[in-house]
């Protein structure tokens, strides 16, 4: 009897309480927090990274989740520690294109998420800096003011965690998608 009331208790009503909860309470993060556009396709969502390469996108900071990088099923960081030679190479390769693709000095100072992965493989935001040295480049491929990609910059700026944990972070596919709205009009 204990196991038929626990299994009830603990498999039935406690998970249905709390997926009510949730749908009241906070129905965008329950749902994946999804960016829906004005005609219901879903774009992604706020909380996963998405690959971006050409230049009229900001791009997102690499991503080692799955064969092909940014796979949700399969997120994951390199496991390649601060000794690997691979992981070394490929920093050191990285720095140099992006250095390439911003138009940068081939001894300036790069960020350290534009050229390492993050834990997960997935994460959506790029630092300010990144995005900064990113702008000229998206300006000029979509023919715009340097002051309005900032702007948009700025509107797609995540806040710091209870305004002191971490640091703020631009959500690149928030931002991508708001440069494609401008464009469209």
């Amino acid at each position: 009897m204990v196991t038929l009331a626990l299994a009830v208790v603990c498999c039935g009503i406690y998970p249905l309480a709390v997926f009510g909860i949730a749908q009241l309470a906070f129905p965008s993060q329950a749902n994946g927090s999804l960016i829906v556009g004005k005609d219901g396709t879903i774009h992604g969502s706020r909380l996963l990274g998405q690959s971006f390469t050409a230049d009229k996108y900001f791009h997102p900071r690499p991503s080692a989740a799955g064969g092909n990088g940014y796979d949700p099923t399969s997120s994951s960081g390199s496991n390649l520690g601060p000794t690997s030679q691979k992981l070394n190479d490929a920093i050191v390769q990285r720095i140099a294109d992006y250095r390439a693709q911003n138009n940068l000095d081939t001894n300036a100072p790069v960020p350290a998420d534009a050229v390492t992965a993050s834990g997960s493989g997935l994460d959506p935001h790029i630092s300010l800096r990144n995005a900064e040295l990113q702008t000229p480049r998206v300006a000029k491929a979509r023919a715009l003011g340097e002051d309005k990609v900032r702007e948009l910059i700025r509107a797609n700026t995540d806040a710091a965690s209870l305004g002191i944990l971490g640091e703020p972070g631009v959500n690149v596919l928030a931002l991508n998608l708001a440069l494609d709205a401008l464009a469209a009009k």
